[in-house]
């Protein structure tokens, strides 16, 4: 009996050993398997629109893409991350700005969407050019007016931040920084957002009420606005030219620069309505200031066009008492608990 346990110690000791110089001869750390994220679809939500088990959403891998959202070296001025254009306070939009502001005090053509709720969406941008939001942030990664700075910079920017190689190492098991598993942290943040916790949804879910007036403006919206904005997400995901005229300044023509078929031209992706007290500016281009200046836009604002919306030939008319509740049951859309939640914040 003591051979066999002498027998056992000196196979563990010999394993341990032999562990502890694989690893000094690959010079790189182990770490646990990264623990599932609780990623939970809200009540009355549909399934998501991509398939999460393309890249799973763990704990580590969304904490790493929190800290990657809100890191400034990502740009080319070292100040500008994507939180920079995606503020909490405003949904993870730019609320002070009519249009999104990039490295060096350049700004875009468009004013940054919220960031919230993504999973339910197929395709991304305000006109749909992107299909896979893993290659989305790319694209404002190289915009020289937006981050101006090319992944492999990115990368030998970080790839010796002690801090990163063991957050990667935490999320993906490879503490070597590097621009695949970089992307899909910054997914798995985004996908993390998910805003569905406003007054709106506490009274679906009988825990609270609408006033009066609230009341009144969601038997307005629902008769006059779900054609687009449909119910739980506020949007129907499709591109539509709402009746604002051409930029002459920016020449952007929405959905046309993608497709290349003139009867897209103007049309925009419908916004969602969530957090839309907060979201401002509005419309593409972050034109107008005040939501009340968009309802006054469809009642008497739309400018017709041959792309324009059927719907809106004739354009949304509201009284001045409509626009009143209207604008009383979108701000019950306001989701206190998404702007405010120390999880997505920058972290300390």
């Amino acid at each position: 009996m003591k051979i066999k346990l002498t027998i056992l110690t000196v196979c563990l000791i010999l394993g341990g050993v032999l562990l502890i110089n694989a690893c000094r001869k690959t010079g790189r750390r182990s770490a646990p398997p990264a623990t599932s994220y609780d990623f939970v679809i809200p009540p009355g939500f549909p399934a998501p629109a991509v398939d999460l088990s393309n890249n799973p959403l763990t704990n580590e891998g969304v904490a790493l893409g929190r800290k990657l959202f809100y890191e400034p070296r990502l740009s080319a001025d070292d100040k500008t991350p994507c939180a920079s254009c995606h503020q909490q306070i405003a949904a993870f939009t730019t609320y002070d700005h009519d249009l999104s502001h990039g490295v060096f005090k350049q700004h875009t053509a468009r004013n940054a969407p919220g960031l919230f709720n993504k999973a339910w969406q197929g395709n991304f941008q305000q006109d749909g050019a992107i299909t896979d939001l893993l290659q989305q942030p790319i694209v404002h990664f190289t915009a020289p007016n937006e981050m101006g700075r090319n992944v492999d910079e990115i990368v030998n920017k970080l790839k010796d931040d002690a801090d990163y190689k063991s957050m990667f190492l935490a999320a993906f098991g490879n503490e070597d920084v590097n621009s695949t598993d970089l992307l899909k942290a910054l997914e798995q943040f985004i996908y993390s957002m998910v805003s569905a916790d406003s007054k709106y949804d506490k009274v679906k879910k009988g825990e609270a009420e609408f006033n009066v007036s609230e009341a009144a403006g969601y038997e307005i919206f629902k008769a006059k606005c779900t054609s687009c904005h449909s119910e739980p997400l506020f949007t129907d995901g499709s591109f539509r030219n709402n009746g604002f005229e051409l930029n002459p300044e920016h020449n952007d023509y929405g959905r046309m620069m993608v497709t290349g078929n003139s009867a897209d031209s103007l049309k925009f992706r419908v916004p969602s309505l969530r957090n839309v007290g907060a979201t401002n500016y509005y419309v593409h281009d972050g034109r107008l200031e005040f939501l009340s200046e968009m309802l006054d836009h469809y009642n008497n604002g739309v400018i017709d066009g041959p792309t324009l919306d059927p719907l809106l030939k004739s354009g949304i008319p509201l009284s001045d008492l409509d626009k009143f509740y209207l604008g009383e049951f979108l701000l019950t859309l306001t989701d206190s608990a998404f702007i405010n939640n120390p999880l997505l914040a920058k972290p300390e």
